[in-house]
């Protein structure tokens, strides 16, 4: 018997599947996932010295980590078009943990490339914030999507600004293995989470009668689309680079080792507010164009830094800096997936474009242990950093956007 103050049953499912409680779900997954993820940096001092291994060896492992990171997006993304998004994030949730905790207790430099490479890099590729967005994307209207994608992004940066911190204190104060036990815990968090998501996410599109194959080679026919990727190629030569040997740059610098820390969660406290203005950004003017600015500032940020002297102020600055610009072009490209090709594939798409990313990022993270053991110095990747981002602005000036599907790139603009 139900009294007459308890809403319907109906009424209560819609509760928990109205769009803020999947946006706050959402952002809840992105900080967890995206905040462990962006503290491996700080683990490379610790394990290395314990483990008696190169930087090159915790290198490698954390480029084949965002190798099968980028490899595994599109599988984890069609699987969430297909089946929907909580069964995907509730197996990546303890894939990710599983894999977190193994790289606490690996002893061998091929198990840690197993562990915190292989199976933590799909686990992450099953959590990923690409999932996240587009399941934004889908439960709320066309004309917010950006914005609403910028709250998601900023969501990510959340995790890397409470998350990193916290890493550095356990590290410190009870070290790196239980610090690493404790964030594959948190890990798990995901799951129920995960939960909360519906299926089946819908925005009010258009229904076309179109298969995910025929979505596929629409987009890689189109010269856009393709640009697009390779613009993303750069974004994650500079973040993977920069999140997973900035501490131990910091140090190399004879600065504090806090230092790293703390700078690592300025980026992400400053890319909270980068992500929300690229968000209304990508509201009011061409996408693409934004795109072409932020690789042009990351260049110019990262050419300073080289020539800056190197102080705990410079350390900041450039960190303030990168920040803002750090995961701002994620809602701008995004964003002009969505507008071109629709939501309907919108996971599996931007996963392509994603994979590109990944493939960056493996370049960055491993060429940074690489030339460090063998120069003994990362001036040589800063550098390649800002020719890539030069390079990158150049390629999204030609983008063109549009509003109706299978015209990225391609079209002239209404």
């Amino acid at each position: 018997m139900s009294f007459p103050t308890d809403p319907p049953m109906t009424d209560r499912l819609v509760i928990w599947r109205a769009p803020i409680t999947i946006v706050a779900a959402c952002c809840l997954i992105a900080i967890i996932g995206y905040g462990v993820r962006s503290s491996f940096g700080l683990f490379l001092e610790p394990m290395t010295i314990a483990r008696g291994w190169d930087r090159e060896t915790f290198s490698l492992a954390m480029a084949i980590q965002n190798l099968l990171w980028g490899l595994s997006v599109p599988i984890a993304s069609a699987l969430a078009d297909r089946f929907g998004p909580p069964r995907v994030l509730f197996t990546g949730a303890f894939v990710f943990a599983a894999g977190t905790w193994g790289m606490a207790v690996v002893e061998s430099s091929l198990a840690l490339h197993i562990v915190g490479g292989i199976l933590t890099g799909i686990g992450v590729a099953f959590t990923a914030f690409s999932i996240v967005l587009a399941t934004i994307a889908k439960v709320v209207p066309a004309r917010f999507q950006s914005i609403a994608l910028g709250f998601g992004t900023a969501a990510t940066s959340l995790g890397q600004v409470v998350l990193t911190p916290i890493g550095a204190v356990m590290i410190e104060q009870y070290g790196w293995q239980p610090a690493l036990l404790y964030f594959a815990l948190a890990l798990l968090a995901i799951a129920p989470l995960a939960l909360l998501l519906p299926r089946e996410t819908s925005t009010g599109d258009t229904p076309i009668e179109q298969t995910i194959v025929e979505a596929l080679r629409e987009a890689l026919s189109n010269r856009g689309f393709v640009l697009l990727g390779i613009g993303f190629f750069v974004c994650g030569f500079h973040v993977a680079f920069i999140g997973v040997h900035f501490p131990a740059y910091v140090t190399d610098l004879g600065l504090a080792a806090e230092v790293g820390a703390y700078a690592i969660a300025i980026i992400g406290a400053f890319n909270i507010i980068g992500s929300f203005a690229a968000g209304f950004a990508g509201q009011r003017w061409r996408m693409s164009y934004s795109l072409a600015t932020i690789y042009t500032l990351r260049a110019v940020c990262i050419a300073a830094l080289i020539v800056a002297p190197k102080t705990n102020v410079t350390i900041y600055a450039f960190a303030a800096a990168m920040g803002l610009l750090w995961l701002s072009t994620v809602p701008l490209t995004t964003g002009i997936v969505a507008k071109v090709f629709g939501v309907r594939y919108l996971a599996t798409l931007f996963g392509l474009v994603f994979l590109s990313h990944q493939l960056g990022s493996f370049i960055g993270v491993w060429l940074g242990g690489y030339l460090f053991d063998t120069y003994g110095s990362y001036d040589p990747v800063w550098w390649a950093g800002v020719v890539l981002g030069l390079l990158a602005a150049v390629i999204h000036l030609p983008i063109k956007e549009h509003s109706q599907q299978g015209v990225l790139g391609d079209a002239v603009n209404p």
